[in-house]
């Protein structure tokens, strides 16, 4: 993302999991791990809007972990239907909550299109007492997969056009949960031509969120 990008590997359930770690300026206030979309539809970890929800993460003071899923970069391992990307994704939030930097800090979940459903599933299976701090979803997978609840203050950022997870989708899956989605209007599944708005809003989500208001 910038050079100052630190480039690691650790250890997964079907092998090395490359990772791309960036921090803030000063002392960080945790951690926030960012999920990419589907690996077998072009996702990587250095997709436009992972990275923009990477750098908002880093804006806000935190210490922000993209990743591989198996199979992808220099991960290795092969497609696992998403069970075993699940487990990827938990693996390496396990591996950065405990290091030094991170431990008992807060950590924040993040994902774009099936990196959101990761995300909000990892959330939920997380135990009471281990939740994350906050959930922040970028066009999350809402037709193909079936989003868990989520608690007040997770963040959901679609797009009004979005043709890959049609809107109707994630209002449905919002509505009986209460959750406020905010709709970029006009705006597709991949935010082009939008990403620096798109980082601004989530940026001031987590900002707005932070002091209360």
């Amino acid at each position: 993302m910038t050079p100052r990008t630190r480039r690691e590997t650790v250890a997964g359930p079907a092998g090395r999991i490359e990772c791309a770690v960036d921090a803030p300026d000063g002392a960080s206030l945790g951690l926030a791990l960012a999920c990419h979309p589907h690996p077998q539809f072009g996702g990587t970890m250095d997709n436009k809007v992972v990275q923009t929800l990477a750098r908002a993460f880093v804006q806000t003071g935190y210490t922000c972990v993209r990743f591989n899923f198996r199979g992808i970069g220099a991960s290795e391992g092969a497609w696992d239907e998403g069970r075993g990307e699940l487990e990827d994704a938990q693996a390496v939030l396990d591996a950065f909550r405990t290091d030094a930097a991170s431990a008992g800090r807060p950590y924040l979940l993040g994902g774009f299109s099936f990196g959101g459903w990761i995300a909000a599933e990892l959330a939920h299976r997380m135990p009471e007492t281990e939740k994350p701090a906050r959930v922040v979803l970028v066009g999350p997978s809402s037709e193909q997969h079936a989003l868990p609840a989520l608690p007040a203050g997770t963040v959901i950022v679609h797009g009004e056009s979005d043709d890959v997870v049609p809107l109707s989708a994630t209002l449905d899956w919002a509505r009986p949960h209460g959750l406020p989605v905010i709709v970029l209007p006009g705006v597709g599944h991949f935010f082009h031509g939008r990403i620096s708005l798109l980082k601004a809003v989530i940026a001031q989500q987590l900002l707005d969120l932070a002091r209360g208001s």
